[in-house]
């Protein structure tokens, strides 16, 4: 078992028994290690303690972001920065299928595709010759033909598996040092409302959230929150495109495409990034 699958064991944990408030043997024991062992395995996947991670699961750190965010995701958003306090500076070009491309569903088009590990578990990573195509989070190493989703996007397209390339393309997106700036360019089948959502995405910083809402008001549509939710809910590049970064006003986390857990896991490690880079951590 891998740093993230225990890490997601103890997010479950948490959902069954938040309102007992879980001490540190209780984390360990859900994890199946000692408490040593556990907080030092902790600490290095996340980069704080235990204690300072799961306060950034509860839905009042999760409502106080947004609010917190609300006047850096302006700003962000207005000049296309990608904000202050980032820890790494990822920059994602996203270039579109065009009307004609997109109706033949990748005819002509070949992809390369694998499985990686990451930090949030197996994930499956596409490429073709115009940027990444795919990324998709597994909950094992799964052994199938094609990861699922790959096909639906690009229908027509030819496929073939190259396991090195894919590790060496995760490494490139999850494993970026603390002072680099990584720019990669991904490649989208999209419809227009879909593409405008995607851009918006990018925009967001990293350690700040968004809401549906406030999405839709950017791109100008400020009654298609709904909409917007369906655009971020078939996002075919998971962590590059950062739907992850969008959740209810309410502060809840729900309904994300590769698990609720991933998703809270994405967030709090941000979160921690983010808090590390103010403070002048590397």
């Amino acid at each position: 078992m891998n740093d993230y699958a225990r890490v997601a064991n103890v997010i479950r944990y948490l959902d069954e028994n938040h309102t007992g408030q879980p001490a540190l043997n209780d984390l360990a024991a859900a994890s199946g290690l000692s408490e040593s062992h556990f907080h030092r395995l902790f600490h290095r996947w996340a980069g704080v303690t235990p204690k300072d991670f799961l306060q950034c699961l509860t839905v009042e750190h999760a409502k106080r972001r947004l609010r917190e965010s609300a006047s850096v995701l302006e700003a962000a958003l207005d000049v296309g920065l990608s904000g202050p306090g980032r820890l790494h500076d990822l920059l994602v070009t996203l270039e579109s299928a065009s009307p004609g491309e997109y109706k033949q569903g990748g005819h002509g088009l070949s992809i390369e595709w694998g499985l990686a590990g990451s930090p949030f578990g197996w994930c499956s990573v596409g490429w073709n010759a115009r940027g990444i195509c795919h990324l998709a989070f597994h909950e094992t190493d799964a052994d199938f033909v094609e990861p699922p989703g790959l096909r639906e996007d690009w229908p027509n397209a030819k496929f073939r598996r190259n396991d090195r390339q894919a590790c060496r393309r995760a490494k490139a997106i999850f494993s970026f040092g603390a002072q680099s700036t990584a720019s990669l360019k991904a490649f989208v089948r999209a419809t227009p409302f879909q593409l405008k959502v995607w851009r918006a995405l990018l925009r967001v910083p990293e350690g700040c959230v968004a809401s549906y809402s406030s999405i839709a008001r950017v791109i100008g549509d400020p009654k298609a929150a709904r909409a917007v939710g369906a655009a971020c809910g078939s996002n075919p590049i998971a962590y590059l495109i950062p739907c992850h970064r969008v959740i209810r006003e309410t502060g809840v986390v729900r309904g994300y495409r590769w698990g609720d857990g991933r998703k809270r896991a994405l967030l709090a490690w941000e979160a921690a990034n983010a808090e590390r880079a103010a403070n002048g951590q590397s």
